[in-house]
């Protein structure tokens, strides 16, 4: 699911956790909570699909964990505090995790990160009504 026909939907790079990401993300947001206990997190261990398998997730978002992507899990409704739970009991720091979306290793995003982080440009939001009114203008 994606936000297209949302105020919000032309933020570049930007997955907005909205309430029909948490109706999407539910079950995949709930396995990760299942994972703050340790008998849990040593079944999904033990054999991960079959421990997936109890949740009504979707194929994609099982896939999405298998694969560790985290990008894609964001797409299909994780929220990164629940999937903190995920990279966690893989031994992952948030940072590592983190780095995962993007191009760069987990010592290179700390050091952009502690130099202030991305740049904005080409990062904002576009407000597609102030060209929507100018076109309307032109047009009359």
């Amino acid at each position: 699911m994606n936000n297209n026909n949302k105020p919000y939907s032309n933020i570049p790079g930007t997955t907005v956790f909205d309430g029909d990401m948490v109706r999407v993300g539910f079950h995949l947001n709930q396995f990760c909570m299942s994972l703050m206990q340790a008998s849990n997190r040593d079944a999904f261990k033990q054999d991960e699909r079959a421990y997936l398998d109890q949740w009504p997730m979707t194929q994609a978002q099982k896939n999405a964990v298998l694969a560790r992507d985290f990008t894609q899990l964001i797409a299909l409704g994780g929220n990164i505090y629940y999937l903190v739970k995920l990279s966690s009991s893989d031994g992952l720091s948030v940072a590592a995790a983190v780095s995962t979306m993007t191009d760069l290793s987990p010592e290179d995003y700390m050091e952009m990160m502690r130099n202030g982080g991305r740049s904005p440009a080409g990062n904002r939001f576009t407000d597609h009504r102030e060209s929507d009114k100018k076109s309307s203008k032109e047009q009359q």
